[in-house]
């Protein structure tokens, strides 16, 4: 077993136990929980979705470093409902009562922000007591985006469902009432503005949870429940039902109905990645390994009796191999999916794979092609040659590309991903449609020895011109400190907990989730950018 292989099944192993806090989240809670004969909210979406689906969870760790637990007591994700993928959005009840965190709300918005931008209806398994009160004035303001996604939503006649399974209060309450369809649990759910004790407080009126929001009163009386669900398995199968009548058609292309496995096994990816990120490796061999492969498609076209147009196919057709050698780009299918790659072959971008990455990002606009960035940088080259060879500008083509591209992107951030490299390589800031991270990702704004490095020249500067002399040694504990605050902060975890990402993954289960990705992407039409701002020349 190789040195590389060894440090990326530990990190694996690091992430599982990481993932298992987001599951386990509610601690005592989940025991009690059930003995109320309730489900949990990963029970309840293993119900709804499709037997033998995948369901591409995202943002497990969001919160993580936090005060909050992990997950932001909110489960979010992907899965296929009678056919229809849809975003799903479950409270945690077992964690606070669903409460929403801070780290809730980033999360909700995230999957509100995939489900407009890839056209998913979306269902809401809502139990939740609301807000986190304590954290209340980071929640109340920015929340009202929730009401306002929901109602967008229906007017672009992209569905959502509400299926109540327990307390849904206060502003809880809009969920189901800006849904188009909403299913309650009989003696379960209860949503109303204020509760009993609140309304007694406000306006002197006894009451009681049935009469002033139960499920049976929403059904009979106020007409705020399409459904009256006998128990939380009747609203699962209820909340199918009413999927399976959606009328739902994608509107994207569809992919090849054939298509090979890679042609170089995806177990061999935990090799590839160097323990040492300052060492360059090939990012052939990741590609290669995700993306179609041809010789098994060959191998069954050939045994139904077609023809291979002479065996002249490969998986990825590299353009400009022979310029701008630090950025490998071309075109490859996934899934069945056509595609275009840019991935970083060496850490450092010079002006000849700007340009490069410029051209191929118009050519992937111009044939509606869907682009997929595989990070592994340390940004764009330093030095007087550099700068006078045109750097800046030649930089800016590649971000102004990036930026104005309207072809779907998206992100895997395999190694490093620092300074600059990070934005011209479709990094958060510029709206990917999906950004993951591998356990051996690491982002920031410049590698901490760097960093550090940097410090220390500008402490030496400052102190020259002061005419001090610069203790070295002394500077040598703050260079350390700053060292190991930068490595820490930019671990995959911490951007993950930050919700700077959509998940950090298994490498070997990158090709599985981009697939995902690319069939969710093509619930909409994909259409490049008609025109590109001024490129500096």
């Amino acid at each position: 077993m190789s040195d590389n292989r060894t440090a990326m099944l530990d990190k694996i192993a690091d992430l599982a136990a990481e993932q298992a806090k987001a599951v386990d989240a509610g601690g005592k809670y989940i025991a009690r929980h059930k003995e109320r004969g309730k489900l949990t909210a990963r029970e309840r979406i293993e119900l709804l979705v499709d037997e033998g689906s995948a369901f591409l969870e995202l943002m497990p760790l969001a919160g993580w470093g936090s005060d909050f637990a992990v997950g932001a007591s909110i489960v979010t994700g992907i899965g296929v409902v009678e056919g229809v993928e849809c975003m799903i959005v479950a409270n945690d009840p077992t964690v606070k009562g669903g409460a929403l965190n801070p780290w809730s709300v980033k999360k909700s918005f995230r999957a509100a922000e995939i489900a407009e931008r890839n056209g998913l209806p979306t269902v809401n398994l809502t139990e939740s007591g609301g807000a986190d009160l304590p954290t209340q004035k980071e929640i109340f303001i920015p929340g009202g985006r929730g009401f306002r996604d929901l109602t967008r939503s229906s007017a672009r006649k992209v569905p959502t469902v509400s299926v109540v399974f327990g307390n849904s209060t206060a502003g809880g309450a809009y969920v189901p009432g800006m849904s188009d369809y909403v299913i309650m649990v009989k003696e379960q759910a209860k949503v109303f503005l204020a509760g009993p004790p609140l309304v007694k407080m406000a306006t002197g009126e006894e009451t009681d949870d049935e009469s002033l929001g139960g499920a049976e009163m929403h059904s009979r009386v106020s007409g705020s429940s399409d459904f009256l669900a006998a128990d939380e398995y009747d609203a699962i199968r209820l909340a199918r039902r009413v999927v399976a009548r959606l009328n739902w058609r994608k509107a994207g292309d569809t992919p090849l109905p054939t298509y090979a496995d890679p042609d170089l096994d995806p177990e061999d990816l935990l090799d590839l990645i160097p323990q040492d990120l300052k060492e360059p490796f090939d990012p052939r061999e990741a590609i290669l390994r995700i993306v179609d492969g041809v010789s098994t498609l060959r191998q069954a076209q050939d045994g139904a009796g077609s023809t291979t147009g002479g065996g002249n196919e490969v998986a990825f057709d590299e353009f400009k191999p022979l310029y701008g050698s630090a950025l490998c780009v071309g075109w490859a299918r996934l899934h069945g999916h056509p595609i275009g790659i840019l991935a970083n072959a060496r850490g450092v971008l010079m002006s000849e794979e700007a340009q490069k990455a410029a051209q191929f990002i118009q050519l992937a606009n111009q044939k509606d092609t869907p682009l997929l960035f595989l990070h592994n940088t340390t940004g764009y080259m330093v030095g007087k040659d550099y700068e006078q060879g045109g750097i800046i500008k030649h930089g800016a083509q590649m971000i102004n590309a990036v930026s104005n591209s309207q072809v779907p992107h998206l992100t895997v951030i395999m190694g490093a991903s620092y300074g600059a490299g990070n934005y011209g390589m479709n990094g958060r800031a510029y709206d990917p449609r999906f950004l993951f991270t591998w356990p051996s990702a690491k982002s920031s704004v410049m590698g901490p020895a760097q960093l550090a490095g940097v410090l220390e020249i500008v402490a030496r500067e400052s102190a020259e011109k002061k005419g001090q002399v610069f203790d070295a040694d002394g500077f040598k504990a703050i260079k350390e400190m700053v060292e190991t605050q930068i490595e820490e902060q930019s671990l995959p975890y911490v951007l993950s907990g930050m919700v700077y990402d959509d998940g950090v993954i298994d490498p070997r289960d990158t090709r599985t989730v981009l697939g995902i990705c690319l069939s969710v992407i093509h619930n909409q039409r994909v259409e490049g950018a008609m025109n590109f701002g001024v490129f500096r020349l």
